[in-house]
C-alpha cells in the first residue's frame, strides 16, 4: 500500500468501530486498559500487524514516510481511539528523526531495520532537573581510551523497558557552550545491569498507558562509534529534529478534540432536556459549533506548517513552536468547554461515554509534553524582529501547495532544516496580500481586521531590542509572540479556504468566518460569538459528518 487514503482506510478497518463494546481495540477496551495504566494489547497487536512504525521510516530506507502531513493524518486514527497508544508509538518518531537528521548510513539502516521489525527506539533527552533546557543536561559521556564511559540519570523516558535501542543526549564537554553535548545511538543490549539501575516508573494523571521510566548509569563503557553525528552537535541535531516532532505530535493530537466532539454529540443527541433533544439547546449548539471551528483552525495551521517543512524547510524553526503553542492551547480549552456540556457524564469512568474523562486527562500533557507552551514562545522571540520586519517590507502570496490537499510535495529533506529562519516565513508574509484576493463578502471585514492586527504587531516588533527577547522577556513582549501564532493560523485558514475545490465544505465561507472570529477572540483575549447563520452551517455540517461517520477535521475522511 502506498496511497495514504488506502492506508488510512486499512488501518481504520483493522482498528474497528470504537463504539463497539466487543471491539478489543474500541473505547471500552481502551478505558479498561487505562484503569490498569496500560494500553490495550489487542490494539497494540493491530498496529504491529499494520506495521505502523514504518510510517516513521523514510521511503529511501524501506519505510512509508514521504509526506509529514500524511503521516500525521494517519496517526490521528490511532490518537482518536487512545491518545496514550498514539503517543507511545509516536515516541519512535521522537527518537528516529534524530537518526534521519544526523546519523551515518549504517546508523540509519540499523534504525530503519528496528522500526520495520516493529521494535522500539526510546528517546532519552530530558532530565527533570533541567526541564526544557536540554543544553543544561548533566548526563555525561566521557572519553576513555578508544571509547566512552557514561555517567548520570535520565528520569523520564517513555517505554524504556520496551526499547531495543536508545537515542541519548549526553554531555561530552564539561565546559558549557553550544558544542558541549553529543548524541548517541545505543543498542539497549549494552545497558549492562552492573552499570545501569532502572528507576521506578512515574505514575501520571493523563496518558497513563505511556510507561515513563528512567535509568541511573554509573561507569558504563560504550564504543566511540555510537556517536550520532559529529561530536558536539547533539543540541543542534535535536533542535533541527524538534522542528518535525514539536509540530507533528500536537497535530496528531487534534484527534483528541475530534473524539471529544463525537462523544459529546453522541451524548447530547440521545438525551432529552426541557422537552427537546439536548443538542438543540442554544448553549449546547454554540459550544459544539465553536469546538468544531477550533478543530478546523488547529488542523489548518498544522497541515500548512507540515507542508512547509517540505517546501520551505527553513521556516520550521518558526512554525514548530507556533503550532505547539497555539494548537495545544486551543485543544485544551475546547475539551474543557465540551466537558461543561457533558455535565455529570464527563467524569464517569464507566458507561458508554467513559472515554471522555480519559480525553480530559490526556489532553493536558499536549501542552507541556516534549516542550512546554511557555518555552515555545521563548523559542519564537529571538526571531520575531526579523520575521516581522521582512513581512512588513515584502508581503508576498504563499505557494498554493502549502494549502491544497492534492498538491505534490518533494520528500522531506531533514538535513536542510535550519536553527533559524533568517526572517523567512512565507505563510505569515502572505497575510499582507490576502486583501488583494477575491474574498467572500462576509469574510472581507474579518480579514481586514486580522491584517490590521498584524500591521500593529509589525509596528510593535520594529522597536524590539535583543535584550528584550531572552528567556527573561516581559509578559507584554511574550504576548507579541503569541499574537504571531494567531497571525500564522489566520493566514493558514485563508489559504485553505481559497484553494479548496468548489462545492466542498472547506470552500464555503462559513467555516472561514468562524475560524477568523475565533482567532480574533484570541488576538484580543476577548471571546466573540459566531454569527447565527455561521453557527447553523457549522452545526449542520457536524450532524452530517456524525451521521455518515466522517472525521470532523479538514479531510472529513471516513472513520470506522
Amino acid at each position: 500500500m502506498t496511497d495514504i487514503t488506502t492506508r488510512a482506510q486499512h488501518l481504520e478497518k483493522l482498528l474497528g468501530a470504537p463504539w463497539d463494546a466487543a471491539n478489543p481495540a474500541g473505547f471500552a477496551a481502551v478505558v479498561a486498559a487505562d484503569e490498569r495504566e496500560e494500553t490495550a494489547q489487542a490494539a497494540e497487536a493491530v498496529l504491529d500487524e499494520f506495521g505502523l512504525l514504518a510510517e516513521f521510516v523514510p521511503r529511501a530506507l524501506g519505510g512509508r514516510l514521504d509526506r509529514i502531513d500524511h503521516m500525521i493524518e494517519l496517526m490521528r486514527s490511532v490518537y482518536r481511539r487512545d491518545p496514550a497508544l498514539g503517543l507511545a508509538r509516536a515516541g519512535q518518531l521522537l527518537a528516529s528523526v534524530n537518526v534521519w537528521t544526523a546519523g551515518s548510513p549504517e546508523q540509519q539502516a540499523g534504525a530503519a531495520e528496528l522500526l520495520l521489525d516493529n521494535r522500539r527506539i526510546a528517546c532519552a533527552f530530558h532530565e527533570l532537573a533541567h526541564g526544557n533546557d536540554i543544553a543544561g543536561n548533566e548526563f555525561a559521556a566521557r572519553r576513555a581510551g578508544s571509547g566512552l564511559v557514561l555517567h548520570g540519570r535520565k528520569e523520564s523516558i517513555a517505554n524504556l523497558d520496551l526499547a531495543d535501542a536508545l537515542v541519548i543526549l549526553a554531555r561530552t564537554d564539561p565546559a558549557d557552550g553550544p558544542r558541549a553535548h553529543s548524541q548517541l545511538f545505543l543498542p539497549a543490549g549494552l545497558l549492562a545491569p552492573g552499570h545501569v539501575r532502572r528507576l521506578p516508573r512515574f505514575r501520571s494523571v493523563g496518558m497513563r498507558g505511556v510507561r515513563l521510566g528512567g535509568m541511573e548509569v554509573t561507569g558504563l563503557p560504550v564504543p566511540d562509534g555510537l556517536l550520532l553525528g559529529a561530536p558536539g552537535t547533539g543540541v543542534e541535531t535535536a533542535s533541527r529534529a524538534f522542528q518535525v516532532t514539536r509540530l507533528a505530535l500536537p497535530a496528531m493530537s487534534t484527534a483528541l478534540l475530534d473524539t471529544a466532539l463525537r462523544v459529546t454529540l453522541h451524548h447530547t443527541r440521545r438525551r432529552r432536556l426541557y422537552g427537546r433533544e439536548a443538542a438543540a439547546l442554544p448553549m449546547v449548539r454554540t459550544t459544539l459549533a465553536e469546538a468544531f471551528a477550533d478543530l478546523l483552525v488547529c488542523e489548518a495551521l498544522s497541515r500548512t506548517a507540515a507542508r512547509a517543512l517540505h517546501l520551505c524547510p527553513e521556516s520550521g524553526s518558526v512554525h514548530a513552536p507556533a503550532v505547539k503553542y497555539l494548537v495545544a492551547g486551543v485543544l485544551t480549552d475546547a475539551v474543557q468547554r465540551l466537558a461543561t456540556v457533558m455535565g455529570s457524564e464527563f467524569y464517569r469512568r464507566d458507561g458508554e461515554h467513559a472515554v471522555f474523562q480519559k480525553i480530559v486527562r490526556d489532553v493536558r500533557p499536549v501542552g507541556f509534553g516534549h516542550i512546554a507552551r511557555a518555552a515555545c514562545l521563548s523559542a519564537l522571540l529571538p526571531q520575531l524582529p526579523g520575521l516581522l520586519g521582512r513581512a512588513r517590507r515584502a508581503p508576498d502570496p504563499a505557494p498554493a501547495a502549502l494549502f491544497t490537499a492534492e498538491a505534490e510535495l518533494p520528500e522531506p529533506d531533514l538535513p536542510r532544516l535550519r536553527l533559524a529562519a533568517g526572517g523567512r516565513d512565507p505563510l505569515v508574509s502572505s497575510l499582507g496580500t490576502v486583501l488583494d484576493e477575491d474574498l467572500p463578502a462576509a469574510v472581507r471585514p474579518l480579514a481586514e481586521e486580522h491584517v490590521r492586527g498584524f500591521a500593529a504587531l509589525c509596528e510593535a516588533g520594529a522597536v524590539l531590542r535583543p535584550r528584550q527577547l531572552s528567556i527573561t522577556a516581559e509578559v507584554p513582549v511574550r504576548e507579541l509572540a503569541a499574537r504571531y501564532t494567531v497571525a500564522l493560523a489566520a493566514a493558514a485558514c485563508l489559504g485553505v479556504q481559497r484553494t479548496a475545490p468548489a462545492g466542498e465544505f472547506l470552500a464555503r465561507p462559513e467555516w472561514l468566518q468562524a475560524a477568523l472570529v475565533r482567532l480574533g477572540g484570541m488576538e484580543r483575549a476577548v471571546p466573540a460569538g459566531l454569527p447565527p447563520a455561521v453557527e447553523d452551517a457549522l452545526f449542520e455540517e457536524l450532524l452530517h459528518r456524525d451521521d455518515h461517520h466522517l472525521s470532523f477535521g479538514l479531510t472529513g475522511r471516513p472513520y470506522a
